[in-house]
């Protein structure tokens, strides 16, 4: 499981590296990741069979999947992978208000509590660099789009398999990306829609490994650790993402007080709301 979040905390400096705008990128991406997902559900030939309403059903998943997708290099342009990665750690306190509307759950006072900690962290983030305010708004998009794609695909999760989801979504977003590029160059022009060397280089290494090896690596993990182990994990991907940024992309010489203040809030918050969702699990499993 550390291995592949490991492996994602390279997608904001490899988002950083290609030459691409944001949304040609992702279109790249997400071919490249379909066609390795469908020649890997070849070999082991299982076709996914789906009725038209389940087809429907995950290709709008798949749609938000791209948005997120855009939206999270859209913030890396616009201000900085560290900036995005903040901004990505609170999906999980997205995911505390979208999962009792979408399951007709009671809301837990103590996650909305989390979440104004989490918006103070943002905030004192937003206050100590205004040139980053744009990046920092379509980065809580991207964790937004991506929060709810998440609570979505929770309800699919045990009714197909995995690599047959993440292939409707991988291909259904680039279907609909591609439909949406007369409208999309109008409003974010660019001169360069084909990669150079470098940057088929880094595309191959976001899409087979960053994409595809992590899907991989994740699910052979869930079947050996617990869903703790798995959510406390995934709180180390921001983590892991500004530390490649500082080291690899010089990002420690932009980064003011303001930002490590308010990123520190922020994680602070997502390891304590982590805990508080285990210890809540267990108090009700020892209750029923």
């Amino acid at each position: 499981m550390h291995t592949a979040i490991f492996l994602w905390g390279f997608t904001g400096l490899l988002g950083k590296l290609i030459q691409l705008n944001e949304g040609v990128l992702v279109w790249y991406r997400m071919l490249i990741s379909a066609v390795a997902v469908a020649l890997i559900l070849l070999y082991r030939k299982k076709i996914p069979k789906l009725s038209f309403r389940e087809l429907a059903h995950i290709s709008g998943i798949g749609l938000l999947v791209m948005f997120h997708w855009v939206a999270f290099y859209a913030s890396i342009k616009l201000a900085s992978i560290s900036i995005a990665m903040v901004c990505l750690s609170s999906i999980a306190l997205f995911v505390s208000f979208i999962e009792p509307i979408l399951y007709k759950e009671k809301f837990d006072y103590m996650e909305i509590f989390f979440s104004g900690l989490a918006v103070i962290g943002i905030s004192t983030i937003y206050k100590s660099d205004p040139s980053a305010s744009a990046g920092i708004i379509v980065g809580i998009l991207s964790a937004l789009f991506s929060a709810i794609f998440s609570s979505l695909n929770k309800g699919i999760a045990l009714k197909h398999e995995p690599l047959t989801i993440s292939l409707v979504e991988l291909t259904s977003g680039f279907i609909f990306l591609t439909l949406l590029f007369p409208l999309y160059m109008k409003i974010q022009p660019t001169d360069k829609l084909l990669p150079d060397t470098s940057d088929w280089v880094y595309l191959m290494i976001l899409s087979l490994v960053c994409t595809v090896l992590t899907w991989v690596l994740s699910l052979e993990a869930l079947q050996k650790v617990s869903a703790y182990t798995v959510a406390l994990a995934l709180n180390l991907e921001p983590v892991y993402g500004i530390i490649l940024a500082v080291v690899f992309a010089g990002e420690g010489k932009i980064l003011n007080a303001g930002f490590y203040y308010g990123a520190g809030i922020i994680l602070l918050t997502i390891v304590l709301h982590t805990v508080y969702k285990f210890r809540k699990k267990i108090r009700s499993r020892i209750l029923s």
